[in-house]
């Protein structure tokens, strides 16, 4: 699965490094997968979100699904990792299915260009936080990585329904 990983955040580098034609190039990378999210290098930096003129950024059922899925799973697993009883092969476990789900969401996700410029920030913090969860000792921390990606999500996303996770 890391090398997985590794290859979609290249792919979406590539997405954000030549714009319009990153798509196309990160597919290629990911063989053939449509992958439309930019990205850049992981960062311990906080999120750079901005609304859409003041409103929340369209979304599509893929990508709501997906983060429906991210969300779900964190929820699951929120409580042991609160009390520090989550197993760290839970932990692979909860990070396989959130990468999963992401993967699924940049494979099927077709936003307008700026608001995927703004999911790539999201999606960025969220497999930072999958890749802190695979190894410890900061498994905590990637999970904390991926509740705060997600509450942001739901903070500059219009997804209705959607209830932030406690942090």
């Amino acid at each position: 699965m890391f090398a997985k990983t590794q290859v979609l955040l290249i792919a979406l580098a590539v997405g954000m490094a030549f714009g319009a034609g990153g798509p196309a190039l990160a597919a290629a990378a990911t063989g053939g997968a449509h992958v439309s999210h930019g990205g850049h290098a992981a960062s311990d930096a906080p999120l750079q979100l901005q609304l859409d003129h003041g409103k929340k950024w369209q979304t599509d059922a893929p990508l709501r699904q997906g983060m429906t899925e991210i969300r779900a799973a964190m929820a699951e697993a929120q409580a042991a990792i609160h009390k520090s009883s989550l197993a760290p092969g839970e932990y692979a476990a909860l990070a396989a299915r959130v990468e999963g789900e992401v993967e699924t969401i940049i494979r099927n996700c077709h936003l307008t260009e700026e608001a995927d410029a703004q999911l790539h920030e999201v999606l960025t913090q969220v497999l930072d936080g999958v890749e802190t969860m695979k190894k410890g000792p900061a498994r905590q921390e990637g999970a904390a990585r991926i509740i705060g990606a997600v509450n942001a999500y739901g903070e500059y996303f219009d997804h209705p329904l959607w209830q932030p996770l406690a942090e």
